[in-house]
């Protein structure tokens, strides 16, 4: 009889085409601990060291026994069709179902029927999906063979807040047949990880353990562990040594967005082969990619954004060596496989070691050299600030919604649709779709056909919980800063502080970074490179697109209005001087609308910035007036904008709108609904400059601070339209987002 070892050994051969192939260090170890031993394991390897070769020989191994198809959860799209490329260069029959093919979805389910897939792919969130949860899970967990978790870290790095359903894995491994084997993979977890993964595979009493209590060890001879005790199922644990010898780490430390730039310009072509460029923004990215291909250079940006045809365009692209470089953000990352990929620059720092040695794990899976350099910008604690506190849920806005929801099922109106709910509580479509979710995890509401309901389970605000991943997230913060800062020597090595960062007992000095072995980056840049990066940083001009549609619900909080605004009473399209977000101006604009900042007339430069946005805005007819908006918070500064253009174009200023009553309420962020609530019928034109109350022939130029929602402009616009206005050209400093 065949050992489970040999056996696997010959599968392991057949799927990657040599004869002579083997094992590295801990594989057997985890196939036969899924494959005979039927358990949960967590394995952390570094990048490149195989972690899918033990699905996937394990799927086929479990197949032969007789046993259902494995489902691998992963977390993102990206992610999938490289796992889907690479099953099928295995001879492994893999499929997916999510949000782009659900063309497919039809064709998947019958070949799960007719048993003909032996790797489903889902996202974390398809699992709570009604139809897929209601009507196809129940069959798929009745003859599931085994799960597996992949990018487990995404269960500690998002689980908490950003993608909740991570924590509904405990409740679908509670819900598997005894004896189904459970994988976690990834490349990066320091003790919080493997915690937080631990918690989620422990599940309940399926698995055919005895419920005994811990996480176990299973160290081979290149391999360390940490046990942490859990009172759970026991999930075994195989590490391994994180160290990448491929990898040149380094950090330049530059003085600022113009200089990281400049740097690009001079040095991205004589960069190895074609890598990443990581930004921290969606807006860094498409800003330096823009300015990298107005030079002569073969980059694409690839965001959140991105159309997804596009990305898997991109992708390609990046794999064939047609493009020097994607210049990307966190969407492009875990599992991306390009094994020759030369280099990752970072235009910013990643918020913790786990997310940055996850992105420059990227480079240099088969390559002897790959060159990873840190460039951080002093931005870089704001935005790590913003992303991890945006997304954490609110407990008053949190129970608002249960409040909701559960008035609804007692009048018997059943359950409640995302944008009638958004209509009830003073929630923009994103967080209150992430809070619902996070609710519902938690057991106070349920999705179901038609909307969200309240299940009546009782419900409190985990305070405690999530004051812990906060403070978790900022003690990573801080190490991010200390790994900037290492000093040279040995005692500064990068890797090795990265090793350690990430509970790896194994870390020691690697020779290579730009500390153990000197700088290996060159340092200067050229004049013509400043020159080009400041002019694109100096561009200046945002669309500001007009309000066209009421918002849903809009009657429901007192506002009288449905349907599409009348176009008499709109605005046209505007311009801001720049995103909030910005590479360039932003910069400038954050300090200036930073809380604190106290209210002052407008800078030269940020006037002539201002003028040159209207030089080049390129309106069907020329403004004849400027009138500003009644501002509380910063009077000086938008009438001195206004002042300026109106000197600047020799236009009349006729002064400000007027406030009625009290004037708008509320704070930035809230739904359309609530947001036109706050300002509506709070604008009215009495009259000003030479011309009174009569406004003269042609469009006004209409000034203000900062746009957000921009219902203030559009209902400062419907005012001045309904007193003879004959059209409104709304202007900004900055647009937020």
């Amino acid at each position: 009889m065949t050992d489970t070892r040999t056996e696997a050994l010959t599968v392991l051969r057949t799927l990657v085409g040599n004869e002579t192939a083997d094992f590295h260090e801990g594989q057997s170890e985890a196939i036969e601990t899924l494959v005979d031993g039927r358990r949960r394991a967590l394995v952390v390897q570094r990048t490149g060291w195989g972690k899918s070769a033990v699905y996937f020989v394990s799927t086929l191994l479990m197949r032969r026994r007789g046993a259902g198809p494995t489902v691998l959860v992963s977390p993102l799209l990206a992610l999938m069709r490289d796992q889907i490329a690479a099953a099928s260069r295995a001879g492994v029959r893999a499929v997916a179902i999510n949000s782009t093919n659900p063309h497919e979805w039809a064709e998947v389910q019958q070949q799960l029927a007719n048993d003909e897939v032996d790797v489903l792919l889902v996202s974390p969130e398809r699992l709570n999906n009604p139809s897929f949860r209601d009507n196809q899970l129940p069959a798929l967990i009745n003859r599931i063979g085994m799960l597996v978790v992949d990018e487990a870290h995404c269960i500690s790095d998002w689980g908490h807040d950003f993608r909740p359903d991570y924590r509904r894995l405990r409740e679908l491994i509670a819900t598997m047949p005894t004896g189904v084997p459970v994988l976690a993979t990834t490349a990066t977890a320091n003790s919080r990880v493997v915690a937080d993964i631990a918690a989620q595979l422990e599940g309940g009493a399926g698995g055919g353990t005895d419920g005994t209590a811990g996480v176990e060890s299973s160290v081979s001879a290149a391999s360390a562990t940490d046990t942490t005790a859990t009172a759970g199922i026991e999930v075994v644990t195989i590490r391994g040594p994180l160290a990448r010898a491929s990898l040149r780490l380094g950090v330049l430390k530059l003085p600022d967005a113009r200089a990281r730039l400049g740097w690009l310009l001079s040095h991205l072509a004589e960069l190895p082969g074609s890598g990443i460029i990581y930004t921290l923004t969606v807006s860094a990215a498409e800003d330096t990619a823009r300015l990298l291909r107005d030079s002569g250079m073969d980059v694409r940006a690839y965001t959140g954004k991105t159309d997804p045809q596009e990305r898997e365009e991109s992708e390609q692209a990046l794999k064939n060596n047609t493009v020097k470089a994607l210049v990307a953000t966190s969407a492009l990352g875990m599992g991306f496989d390009k094994p020759d990929l030369g280099f990752v620059i970072h235009l910013g720092a990643p918020s913790s070691p786990v997310a940055y040695y996850q992105q420059v794990g990227r480079a240099g899976r088969a390559t002897d050299n790959a060159d990873v350099l840190l460039m951080p910008g002093p931005e870089d604690r704001d935005i790590w600030e913003y992303f991890a506190t945006s997304s954490m849920p609110d407990q008053a806005n949190a129970e608002l919604v249960i409040s909701e929801l559960t008035a609804a099922a007692d009048s018997g109106a059943g359950p409640v649709s995302t944008p009638a709910l958004e209509a009830r509580v003073n929630l923009r479509r994103s967080p209150l779709e992430l809070l619902l979710k996070v609710l519902d995890v938690d057991g106070a509401v349920a999705r179901v056909q038609g909307g969200w309901t309240a299940t009546g389970q009782p419900w409190s605000y985990d305070a405690e919980r999530y004051a812990g991943v906060t403070a978790a997230r900022r003690a990573e913060q801080q190490n991010m800063l200390d790994y900037e800062q290492l000093p040279a020597g040995t005692e500064g090595c990068r890797m090795e502080f990265l090793q350690r960062a990430l509970d790896d007992n194994t870390a020691t000095p690697c020779g290579r970074c730009d500390n153990c072995a000197g700088i290996w980056y060159p340092t200067d840049i050229t004049t013509d490179a400043t020159s080009r990066a400041t002019a694109t940083l100096d561009k200046v001009g945002v669309p500001i697109e007009p309000r066209a549609q009421w918002p849903t619900g809009a009657d429901k909080v007192g506002v009288p209005v449905r349907g599409r605004i009348n176009p008499d009473q709109r605005s046209l399209e505007g311009r801001a001087l720049a995103r909030l977000t910005d590479l360039g101006w932003g910069g400038t604009l954050r300090t200036l609308f930073a809380p604190g900042t106290p209210d002052a007339p407008a800078s030269p430069a940020l006037v002539a910035a201002c003028v040159r946005v209207l030089a080049d805005w390129g309106w069907d007819e020329r403004p004849v007036a400027v009138i500003s908006m009644p501002s509380r918070r910063r009077p000086q500064l938008v009438a001195s904008v206004a002042e300026a253009l109106s000197s600047a174009g020799k236009l009349p200023y006729l002064g400000s709108l007027s406030l009625t009553g009290d004037g708008p309420q509320g704070e930035p962020g809230g739904n359309s609904a609530y947001r036109l609530a706050s300002v509506w019928q709070q604008f009215e034109w009495a009259g000003g400059g030479e011309s009174g109350n009569e406004l003269p022939n042609g469009p006004i130029l209409l000034v203000d601070d900062l746009v957000d929602s921009r219902w203030t402009l559009t209902i400062a616009a419907k005012a001045l339209r309904e007193a003879g206005a004959d059209a409104v050209l709304p202007f900004a400093l900055a647009l937020r987002g």
